[in-house]
C-alpha cells in the first residue's frame, strides 16, 4: 500500500519554478492593467519601465541559475 501512496504523489515543484511563475503573472496582469488604463488616457511610463525591469530581471536570473547551475554545491562532509 505505501508503494501505491508514492507512485501517485505530485511531481515536486522547486521554488525557482513557481518563483518564475509568479513573475510571468504579475508581468501579464500588469500588462493588461496598462493596456485597459492607456484606453482610459492615464500612462505610467515610469512604472512601466520599473515593473518589467524588476521582474524580467528576476526571469532572467533565474534563467541563469537552472542554465548554468550557480547554486553551491553541498559537502557532504561537513
Amino acid at each position: 500500500m505505501r508503494d501505491d501512496l508514492r507512485r501517485h504523489r505530485r511531481p515536486r515543484e522547486h521554488s525557482l519554478d513557481r518563483y518564475v511563475v509568479f513573475s510571468i503573472s504579475v508581468l501579464l496582469i500588469y500588462s493588461i492593467v496598462a493596456l485597459w488604463a492607456s484606453f482610459k488616457g492615464v500612462t505610467n511610463d515610469t512604472l512601466t519601465t520599473c515593473i518589467f525591469a524588476s521582474f524580467g530581471g528576476e526571469i532572467l536570473s533565474c534563467a541563469l541559475i537552472k542554465i548554468y547551475k550557480l547554486k553551491e554545491p553541498s559537502d557532504p562532509e561537513e
